[in-house]
């Protein structure tokens, strides 16, 4: 059987000049800019353009592009290897604001004439700005090329075994290296408007579950969760990392970072944490700072991902794969595809 495995990530510029494109992208996209469209295309040409340069700055201190394609598809490669020979598996990574972007993968997938699909987020935990997003992209392109193949979602999967244990080995080498000075650790994910959180996305309770599953394998820990990256006027959630590192300064703390919301590096882990908030760090008196990485291609990780796909199919075609048997879709999060198709329990 060939099985045609998308790999959703966010994507991004790959160039100087792709900063401002990325950027409308983002802002088009009616998951992130929640106005009417005749409002949303000027808006967001308009946020692209103020927010360019100090963008390309950012990435000008990375090499001036994003290496998360190149990470996304050694992910791909090591999930195929890690599938095995039981079917023909071939990953396609499909990033939602820059290139490979939807109509092209959904192409690239027609021509393979796969037998099932597979829409695996690498977003651990479920949000309607980015899981939803992507799989909304999903559906609408493949209708438009009349790619019709019975197909599967992996919904989320913030306490999957793999995920955890390869963000427990990483943090734990993080903790080594932190020394004798008693540390924090900080599980710093992506944040989200506050409104985003109270019209009912479970996003906040997914990333505080998996900060909890992976404190309660390593034990006595102290720890807390912090949320990174806040952009415009709106109240985001919190507590803010570059709030929770201060206070760590002031109890006398070292702080070890876990980025648990991020399976791959680009500019929110090189250049916000391993830059900015090192250097806010030392500003507070943190004496230590450890930036823990994120999973990559750990082999328990990949392990997991291959996990959740060989249970995908085995669900009922068109269904949603629950992603962590403790975390099941079926508790009526708002914007679930399992919601959205109407085949909750």
């Amino acid at each position: 059987m060939k099985v045609a495995i998308i790999l959703f990530n966010l994507g991004g510029p790959d160039s100087p000049e792709a900063v401002q494109p990325f950027l409308r992208n983002l802002f088009s996209d009616p998951a992130i800019l929640r106005l009417p469209a005749l409002l949303r295309g000027p808006l967001a040409s308009f946020i692209a353009r103020r927010r360019t340069p100090k963008a390309q700055g950012i990435y000008a201190r990375i090499g001036g592009s994003s290496p998360i394609l190149g990470q996304t598809e050694a992910q791909a490669r090591a999930l195929e290897e890690a599938l095995g020979p039981d079917h023909e598996w071939r990953g396609y990574v499909c990033m939602r604001y820059w290139h490979p972007m939807t109509d092209a993968v959904v192409r690239s997938v027609k021509r393979f004439a796969p037998d099932r699909i597979v829409l695996l987020p690498l977003y651990p935990q479920f949000s309607t700005t980015t899981t939803d997003s992507s799989v909304k992209a999903w559906r609408e392109a493949a209708a438009k090329a009349k790619l019709v193949v019975p197909t599967q979602t992996v919904c989320c999967y913030p306490d999957e075994d793999g995920f955890i244990a390869a963000s427990t080995e990483l943090l734990q080498q993080g903790l080594r290296q932190a020394g004798t000075l008693p540390p924090r650790v900080l599980f710093s994910a992506h944040g989200l408007p506050e409104r985003v959180i109270k019209a009912g996305d479970p996003y906040q309770s997914q990333v505080e579950r998996t900060a909890q599953a992976i404190a309660d394998r390593i034990g006595g820990l102290d720890w807390s969760v912090c949320y990174q990256s806040r952009v415009g006027p709106l109240k985001w959630i919190g507590p803010s990392t570059d709030a929770e590192i201060a206070r760590a300064g002031a109890d006398g703390k070292a702080v070890v970072l876990y980025p648990l919301s991020f399976v791959s590096e680009h500019s929110e882990t090189l250049v916000e944490l391993d830059i900015e908030y090192r250097h806010l760090a030392e500003k507070n008196g943190v004496s230590t700072y450890v930036r823990v990485p994120t999973v990559g291609t750990h082999p328990s990780f990949i392990a997991g991902l291959a996990d959740r796909v060989r249970a995908a199919l085995a669900e009922p075609t068109g269904t949603v794969c629950h992603g962590a048997k403790s975390m099941p879709c079926s508790r009526a999060h708002l914007g679930c595809p399992l919601i959205a198709a109407g085949k909750a329990a």
